[in-house]
């Protein structure tokens, strides 16, 4: 993977107490550790606000944790593409049937330490269903999924449950989703 702002010593050093300043602030809490595991696909749920970036960024550096992440290729055009991909992003465009799942698995499999945040629902705007393409990244890379959230009527966010899934997309799925029942985006009309 590319080099993101965590490789940046000063940054690395600096950004968690930035973090904290920033979250005293705004009056939010980290709850919950990230797992001590080497690999995972960490969900970011709900997405429903650009504000889940900036505190999802801080939680991660609160947390000590490099962390990737997918974002619209529109995010990585002009200037703030460098600093996109700095903050650890990877663009994917939407509009192209590519083998996304399969490159990302195989990034897991030749790497020895990586997380990447997917936000499952694909969009800050309501969707009927959330899109399954983390489900099938951990799966065909053999990693478990993190259950991350952001909950904005509690202003806590971090690590839930770590699942293992099982193939049983349909059952799975459900026990994924009951865990962000009463998580409440910044803009609950939109989840």
């Amino acid at each position: 993977m590319q080099r993101t702002i965590f490789d940046t010593p000063i940054i690395r050093d600096v950004m968690p107490g930035v973090s904290r300043i920033f979250f005293k602030l705004i009056g939010w809490k980290v709850v919950g550790d990230f797992p001590a595991i080497n690999k995972y696909v960490l969900i970011a749920a709900p997405h429903t606000s650009n504000w889940d970036f900036p505190v999802g960024l801080a939680i991660c550096f609160l947390g000590g944790k490099k962390v990737y992440w997918m974002g619209k290729h529109t995010l990585f055009r002009g200037p703030l593409g460098p600093i996109a991909r700095w903050l650890g992003g990877i663009a994917v465009d939407r509009r192209k049937s590519n083998s996304l799942v399969e490159q990302i698995a195989e990034v897991y499999q030749h790497s020895e330490q990586l997380i990447v945040a997917v936000p499952p629902e694909g969009t800050r705007k309501k969707v009927a269903q959330w899109k399954t393409g983390f489900y099938y990244i951990a799966l065909q890379a053999k990693v478990p999924i993190v259950l991350g959230y952001l909950d904005f009527a509690s202003k806590t966010g971090g690590c839930g449950k770590v699942f293992y899934p099982t193939g049983d997309i349909a059952q799975d799925m459900q026990e994924i989703q009951q865990f962000y029942h009463g998580i409440r985006g910044k803009n609950p009309d939109n989840q």
